[in-house]
């Protein structure tokens, strides 16, 4: 498919919040992109945004715009109960790309529902796991591949923001790290039911251990729980992904740089996430992908599988034992957690406290 200055894919944008703000920014410094409506149900947002964006139409109904202004992309920057509809919308306006914020789903069945969408409309789809840009992951990745870690044994992640917000990150760097080999099983427990309230229903605490195809054994926590990262200074920043071979490991901070000890001695460097870096490369990816084929890192089909490890671990939560993957059609896990997981409370380390005030 072929671009340029005088045919450029037009963009329509749901949501002008602070993420859907981030995207808007990064496609209208793209030269293959033009914005040609924005959408949210907030009117005053629109005008605020609409001069930076080149004046694009607004309007609060996006199924609406999308069918009058039939863009080539549809990006959606929502709150994450309304996945279905904008893909729906997305789909029915015949754009040729979806692009939308992570988690994918709030539910396996809701996931296999978009996942039926994708397949059957052929439309290409993004999630925006878009840390992977930064420079410090992006060093990992090339240690891990390097080899010079040996032979990869673990990859732990923990993050201390709850479920829904970040293990859809977590995961997604840990198969990135592992290259994005089949997940076979995974083993899970929950605690706390706080942040089952909150626009990101999450328990308070959530862990799960994940086997891999290739005999690699990943472990991922998150919320109340996790442990902190002195060295990082911002709370949502305290994340910390490590690769541990044979012969060393690696490691990302997401606010904090990045370190490393392996056969060529003590390593260090530099890197925090940065809207400003990480999303002009996440948005060339969709370039490349609707010029060239070059499917995107992101792709939806990648944090698809991303989907299946979370929800499998909440599964094991709820129900025991190890679940074996990929996993077929079943209950909504947020509302089985919300009716099953006992009342106890988290307990929260010293750091999370402030951010967890329903936990011990």
């Amino acid at each position: 498919m072929e671009n340029n200055s005088m045919n450029k894919f037009k963009v329509m944008i749901v949501g002008m919040g602070k993420r859907g703000k981030h995207h808007a920014a990064a496609f209208n410094a793209n030269p293959n992109f033009q914005i040609t409506g924005i959408c949210d149900i907030d009117m005053e947002k629109l005008k605020a945004a609409a001069p930076g964006l080149g004046n694009p139409a607004v309007g609060t109904d996006a199924a609406k715009m999308a069918k009058e202004l039939r863009p080539d992309v549809f990006c959606f920057c929502t709150m994450p109960h309304i996945r279905i509809e904008m893909m729906k919308a997305a789909v029915d306006c015949g754009a040729k790309m979806v692009a939308f914020e992570k988690p994918v789903a709030l539910s396996m069945s809701e996931a296999l529902e978009l996942k039926s969408l994708v397949d059957k409309s052929g439309i290409k789809a993004v999630v925006s796991h878009q840390h992977r840009y930064g420079v410090h992951y992006r060093k990992v990745k090339e240690i891990a591949a390097s080899g010079e870690l040996g032979r990869i044994e673990m990859i732990y992640a923990g993050a201390t923001g709850w479920m829904t917000h970040m293990m859809s990150h977590m995961v997604d760097y840990m198969r990135w790290y592992n290259g994005n080999v089949e997940a076979e099983w995974v083993i899970g427990q929950a605690s706390g039911k706080s942040k089952l309230s909150d626009n990101h229903p999450s328990p308070d605490y959530m862990e799960g251990m994940i086997q891999f195809a290739n005999g690699v054994r990943g472990i991922v926590e998150c919320g109340a729980g996790a442990p902190d990262q002195p060295e990082v200074a911002k709370w949502w920043g305290k994340n910390r992904i490590c690769v541990q071979g044979t012969e060393g490991f690696a490691e990302v901070l997401t606010n904090g740089g990045w370190r490393a000890v392996t056969s060529k001695g003590v390593q260090k460097g530099e890197g925090a996430m940065n809207y400003d870096l990480d999303m002009p490369p996440y948005i060339q990816e969709m370039s490349d992908w609707l010029i060239s084929g070059k499917i995107h890192q992101n792709s939806f089909d990648s944090a698809f599988k991303g989907c299946e490890i979370v929800n499998g671990i909440i599964r094991s939560a709820l129900y025991g034992g190890q679940v074996r993957l990929p996993l077929a059609d079943g209950p909504d896990e947020i509302e089985e957690l919300k009716s099953k997981l006992p009342e106890r409370k988290a307990i929260a380390n010293l750091s999370n406290k402030a951010e967890f005030p329903g936990c011990e």
